[in-house]
């Protein structure tokens, strides 16, 4: 067990699920976010529980924290279309400024540190599905490099960090994470048809619907995180599920899922949109035992009905 666990961005989507798994492990959690994408609310609450501590700050300023750690997760940053390039500065400061802080305090601490990388890294994939060893196909000056090019960056130092001082890094590569607590304005594929599904609205499907996704429940996702947590893996490592499947299918499980009248509406395709994502999850079932359990429709279920319960309050 990990005694004492520094989490930037812990407001978020993932980063409170994080801070929900560890509090339940018996761990001391001290959450760093600055709420531009993250929300107090996820971890309201965790307010009265006494061993969560929450700063409302920016995770650069981490290295003024006092010791020690024993695990650093670096989960701040914006991770949808709209609120990167919403947030092009700060996205980049989050790959680099932020990262090394955090591997400073990993260093200070001899911590393990894990950081949350994705499947952006890839870019628009000319290998299929994708493995870790795979470079990417990825635009350093287009709309998403401001996001792209900051986790590749981050990786980078993160590297840098465990063979220039030896620090315990690891790297995971997420791919297209959902479950409840997602923002539902922030873009994605899920929140997004969800959102419409449930009023009733068109579902906003851009391109023709056949790039595919591949969904991995968050539950999955975090079991995933822990267990590279609590390895020296220095990765990378995809954590994700296989189970690929099309926008448009998608969309439509949705429909069907929600019993909603919503028909599929199409817009513009956005600037390098990615083809195809699927993760080949070799590594992870070898090195850290996972595979994900959740199936995806019973993942949706559990998704749509958060947000039909938000909805409601």
């Amino acid at each position: 067990m990990h005694s004492r666990v520094l989490l930037a961005g812990g407001a978020g989507f993932v980063g409170s699920h994080l801070a929900d798994h560890f509090l339940e492990a018996g761990s001391e959690v001290v959450v760093v976010d600055n709420l531009i994408t993250g929300f107090k609310t996820n971890i309201a609450h965790l307010a009265h529980e006494p061993r969560f501590t929450f700063i409302e700050d920016d995770a650069t300023n981490s290295e003024s924290l006092p010791g020690a750690f024993d695990l650093v997760l670096h989960f701040a940053s914006p991770a949808s279309p709209p609120r990167y390039l919403a947030h092009p500065i700060e996205t980049l400061h989050a790959g680099s400024s932020v990262t090394e802080a955090l591997l400073n305090v990993a260093q200070r601490d001899g911590a393990r540190f894990v950081l949350a990388s994705t499947s952006e890294v890839y870019g628009d994939p000319s290998v299929h599905p994708q493995s870790e060893t795979y470079w990417g196909n990825v635009s350093s000056t287009g709309p998403r490099s401001v996001y792209d090019e900051a986790k590749r960056y981050a990786e980078a130092l993160s590297f840098a960090y465990r063979r220039s001082f030896g620090v315990d890094t690891g790297v995971i590569r997420l791919f297209n994470t959902y479950g409840p607590r997602m923002d539902p304005d922030d873009g994605r594929a899920v929140p997004a048809f969800v959102k419409a599904a449930l009023a009733g609205n068109p579902i906003p499907l851009h391109g023709d619907g056949s790039q595919t996704r591949s969904l991995c429940f968050i539950d999955d996702q975090v079991r995933g995180i822990v267990a590279m947590a609590g390895s020296h893996e220095p990765g990378p490592v995809n954590i994700g599920n296989p189970h690929e499947q099309s926008l448009l299918e998608i969309a439509e499980a949705i429909i069907r899922l929600s019993g909603s009248t919503s028909t599929v509406e199409l817009h513009p395709r956005p600037v390098d949109d990615p083809e195809r994502r699927q993760p080949d999850i070799t590594l992870a079932q070898l090195l850290l035992g996972w595979s994900p359990l959740v199936n995806v429709e019973d993942g949706l279920n559990t998704t749509i009905d958060w947000f039909r319960n938000e909805r409601s309050k």
